[in-house]
């Protein structure tokens, strides 16, 4: 099974349930140039950052925290730029004081946020796993120069996960994600992270200009109290 949303879809989030109903969250990285592709997936404490190979200078719209979790709260954000730590903290507030977590306070933050500021007016997109009493709440959002930013709450069914990207996968001509009445989505039949993201790594595999794009895949699932996070990097 090929990435649902073609062979380039930039960066990709997923979010869903695995086949035993436990939150999971998938996130993958792909890059065209040697630039985009010279960097890796971290993880520090609650936190998953890209970040550069060696030391060089930041570059904040190749290195970001891209994860965020509590394993308390169970609530989860992941993002594919400056957005993350905002969402984190706002549905952690929401959780704490118990609002009701609802699409309006992602589209907000994203709308803030804006696109990318780069040739490609390169979407914003993120996700957030929060709960409301104990149910299990996700959204997934973009934000597009040419519309408002526009979340989209995931109806969870076991071994799903529904997802957007940046790009509608045109490895030649990428062009902003535009698949907005249906959300790309892929089955998961695993239990365990390292599982999900060695799948979403491999079924992602393309290259250009005689180069593997792929950068890395990030996988999460909340099991126990815990979120268990897992990594598969090119480097």
């Amino acid at each position: 099974m090929p990435n649902p949303n073609g062979p380039y879809p930039g960066r990709q989030l997923f979010l869903g349930a695995t086949t035993n109903g436990k939150p999971a969250f998938a996130y993958l990285v792909t890059g065209r140039s040697p630039q985009s592709r010279e960097r890796k997936a971290i993880h520090r404490e609650n936190i998953v950052i890209m970040g550069p190979l060696g030391n060089v200078p930041s570059d904040p719209l190749r290195h970001y925290s891209a994860v965020k979790y509590d394993d308390n709260s169970g609530i989860l954000a992941v993002t594919n730029g400056v957005q993350t730590e905002a969402i984190y903290e706002t549905y952690r507030l929401l959780h704490g004081v118990g609002t009701t977590p609802t699409g309006d306070y992602i589209e907000k933050i994203m709308e803030g946020a804006q696109s990318e500021p780069d040739s490609l007016n390169t979407p914003r997109i993120s996700g957030i796993v929060t709960y409301q009493e104990k149910s299990v709440v996700q959204f997934v959002a973009i934000k597009r120069k040419d519309i408002p930013a526009k979340a989209f709450k995931i109806n969870t069914q076991n071994g799903i996960l529904i997802g957007i990207s940046t790009y509608n996968g045109d490895l030649e001509n990428p062009t902003p994600f535009s698949s907005l009445n249906n959300l790309p989505q892929i089955k998961f039949g695993g239990k365990e992270a390292k599982e999900l993201a060695d799948y979403l790594y491999k079924l992602s595999e393309a290259s250009y200009k005689d180069d593997d794009i792929r950068v890395c895949a990030v996988g999460g699932i909340y099991s126990a109290g815990k979120w268990s996070i897992a990594m598969v990097n090119r480097h």
